[in-house]
């Protein structure tokens, strides 16, 4: 018996066998009853149907939902389609209706030609006036049509004799595209567009077309084709459940089978401004379920982290009180609060997972040090990762001036150590004679081994994904016990993204500058005044100051970035020959750049030409003068980093964005917020605002916020219910959270370490 599928009205139901009909299902069938060209099928326990077959197998409504329905269930997906959904992470029916589209195309009404504007995407309806081809820079194809409005050029840079001889005089054109301003009238490049026949009428579209983010291989029809399917099926509402509970009332007045049904085809009268904004109701709910489902996959990471057991550091630390007493300066309040913080978590038996925020210069480093020391005087092993050999050694060099002297035994291992060098640090490593150990990714390598790790601290961690602290943590585990982990960042992050992004994470922030430092003045100079500025170098540095210039480039390239560096120091030691200049870049070996600096930081060189490596770590309070050229290239928090290496002694500095004439919009608003203000936060806030999540948190991380429909910035004032409604959800509700992140997050979800 072969049923092809089951119908009933103008529902359309895909299913496969229950439990209780087993595969000998169609020796229980009882009888067979046509339906709209299709067989519903009934059993003897079943008065309603139950199923039908789809390539010799039976599906039963009683097991069946759209999550469970692959993909390949719907007309026209073959293996083919089959594999490059599922590169877009689509298995399942379900996952097609959750696949949102990015915009929306209006062809619900035709426009009258008089009636059109530049940048409108617009049907229209005209008669062809003449067509001939265009030879200039590139050959053309120009047909003018018009209606009784007016008149519109169609252009086509690449067409075929047949389809020229089509355009006739007289002859009727259905058309869209966008509208844009030509040589001497509207013009449309490469319409979509068909003949009309003489007093042919064709309906336009009932719904506003939508248009899916896609991959090579899968084109707009064959979206609206699966989603037409998926959408069939989605009328019966039993086929896709209600994951939110009903105490929330978002889910009262939007029921997801709605809210979907109405995304993936708007009715004409629906705002359309309020669907660009994602203002509309409809997807507010689907912006509040998919928050939630990224703040559950959150606790649930954070809950199966404090499953695991850790080393429990003793309070009392001997080795950080020594410190304590030795530094020629006392903790500020938000550094002692941290700190205080710091120990509570980890005196408990569960690993610490806690991100530090600080502005540039608040004074981190001093709060990991004595983190550190208080695993060391427990007899545990510590850990500082850093982003780059430059910051690595800056750190080895800070932390060695304050425990050396306790006689805390220390040690830096970078992919720069090879031979004998590195088989003796790894040695040291493993037996645990080396206390504290300072690194780059080097230490992730297989020979690295611990001996004793209680305390892993990570510098800059926007520079690392989830997955590398994640395995850093993990290599640590010794007898069951996994060490503790000290996020820092001197990016800070809004709190909205925070809230957001790190809801695995306890977060501390130090709100406080150290006394005496004064905020650095910031001037916004059009490259033209080059000469101008370079003499402020001169005066600055022959008054017993120092001075940064930062080079940038548009391309991520070492080698590009040496290049500029190296020609810029060249240019600048001709125009200052009388002052000392050195040079560091990417390209440098870790030796060339630490005796590079090492020269700036004893004073002996007046003007450092670097990278943007100096963004971080670099500390010499002699330097009053940054020179930062091209900074419409860089983000707000780039800028921020960078800017925060001078203004770090008692004497005013400043710093000069040196930047290309002409800036955009964009460009000038970003540079005025480094002009107008030295408060991180607030210029974290409006990095985000401007340059969205991806690029605050960095490239490594933005595979873990990358949203179908939510927008941290848009739906900001979402996220305090949304982290009350993961509460409920997981006290109340708990057998809702793992289907709520497979629904929006699923493959995702093992990347995200959950």
């Amino acid at each position: 018996m072969r049923v092809p599928k089951l119908e009933l009205g103008n529902q359309v139901f895909c299913w496969r066998p229950s439990s209780s009909l087993g595969r000998d299902a169609e020796n229980s069938i009882r009888s067979v009853r046509r339906c709209h060209g299709g067989c519903a099928i009934i059993t003897p326990n079943h008065r309603k149907p139950t199923g039908y077959f789809k390539q010799g197998t039976f599906m039963a409504a009683n097991s069946q939902s759209l999550q469970e329905l692959p993909v390949t269930t719907l007309k026209g997906v073959g293996p083919r389609i089959a594999e490059r959904l599922a590169g877009l992470g689509i298995e399942s029916v379900q996952d097609i209706l959750f696949h949102l589209p990015l915009r929306y195309q209006d062809r619900t009404r035709v426009y009258p030609l008089g009636a059109v504007r530049p940048g409108e995407h617009v049907v229209i309806e005209a008669s062809v006036d003449h067509a001939q081809i265009r030879f200039g820079r590139r050959r053309s194809l120009l047909v003018q049509v018009s209606d009784s409005t007016g008149t519109l050029v169609l252009r086509f840079f690449y067409f075929s004799n047949a389809q020229k001889e089509s355009f006739r005089n007289g002859v009727r054109l259905r058309c869209f595209g966008e509208i844009r301003n030509g040589p001497a009238s509207y013009e449309i490049v490469h319409p979509e567009y068909s003949l009309l026949k003489e007093d042919q009428e064709i309906e336009v579209d009932d719904t506003l077309t939508p248009v899916y983010p896609s991959t090579e291989g899968l084109q707009q029809r064959t979206w609206l084709e699966l989603t037409k399917q998926a959408l069939a099926l989605l009328e019966n509402g039993a086929l896709l459940t209600e994951l939110l509970p009903p105490s929330l009332d978002l889910l009262l007045s939007q029921p997801l089978a709605g809210a979907l049904q109405l995304l993936h085809r708007p009715p004409p009268d629906i705002s359309l401004e309020d669907l660009l904004e994602g203002a509309h109701p409809a997807q507010q709910r689907l912006v509040f379920e998919e928050l939630l489902a990224h703040q559950l996959s959150l606790l649930q990471m954070r809950r199966q982290q404090r499953r695991h057991p850790a080393p429990a550091i003793d309070a009392q630390a001997p080795l950080a009180d020594q410190l304590l007493n030795n530094l020629p300066f006392c903790l500020t309040a938000a550094q002692q609060r941290v700190l205080d913080e710091i120990t509570s978590d980890m005196t408990l038996p569960h690993p610490m997972q806690r991100l530090v925020q600080g502005d540039v210069g608040s004074g981190k480093t001093v709060v990991a040090a004595l983190a550190a020391l208080q695993a060391i005087s427990s007899g545990y092993q510590t850990v500082i990762m850093a982003p780059t050999e430059l910051l690595a050694e800056q750190h080895l060099n800070s932390l060695q001036q304050w425990l050396q002297p306790l006689g805390v035994a220390l040690v830096s291992l970078s992919g720069s150590h090879k031979g004998k060098a590195r088989a003796q640090r790894l040695e040291q490593i493993s037996s645990g004679e080396a206390r504290l150990i300072i690194g780059t990714h080097a230490l992730f390598q297989s020979g690295v081994q611990f001996h004793s790790l209680g305390l892993v601290v990570i510098d800059e961690q926007h520079r690392f994904g989830v997955h590398q602290r994640l395995a850093l943590r993990q290599k640590g585990e010794a007898d069951g016990l996994l060490p503790h982990q000290l996020i820092m960042t001197a990016t800070p992050i809004p709190r909205t993204l925070a809230m957001t992004a790190y809801a695995d994470l306890d977060l501390s922030v130090i709100d406080e500058l150290p006394p005496g430092r004064i905020p650095v003045t910031t001037v916004v100079l059009s490259d033209n005044r080059r000469d101008e500025v370079i003499e402020r170098v001169r005066d600055a540095c022959q008054q017993g100051r120092q001075a940064y210039w930062v080079c940038t480039l548009i391309e991520e390239s070492d080698a590009l970035q040496a290049q500029a560096a190296e020609d810029t120091a060249q240019q600048l030691q001709q125009q200052l020959s009388q002052l000392k200049i050195a040079l560091v870049h990417g390209r440098m070996n870790a030796t060339q750049k630490e005796t590079a600096m090492s020269s700036f930081k004893a004073g002996e060189t007046n003007l450092l030409v670097a990278t943007t490596v100096i963004e971080v770590g670099v500390d010499v309070p002699n330097a009053s003068l940054m020179i930062i050229e091209n900074p419409e290239r860089l983000g707000l928090a780039q800028l921020h980093q960078l800017r925060g290496r001078v203004g770090r002694g008692s004497e005013q500095s400043h710093c000069v964005l040196l930047y290309h004439p002409p800036l955009g919009q964009q460009s000038r608003q970003r540079l005025a917020v480094m002009r107008d203000s030295s408060d991180g936060f607030k210029i974290a806030q409006k990095d985000l605002e401007i340059r969205g999540p991806g690029e605050v948190l960095g490239t490594r991380q933005t595979g873990e916020l990358q949203f179908r429909i939510a927008d941290v910035v848009r739906d900001q004032e979402l996220l305090a219910r949304v982290q009350h409604a993961a509460t409920e959800v997981h006290t109340k509700h708990p057998q809702a959270v793992a289907p709520l992140i497979q629904r929006w997050i699923g493959h995702k979800v093992q990347y995200r370490g959950v």
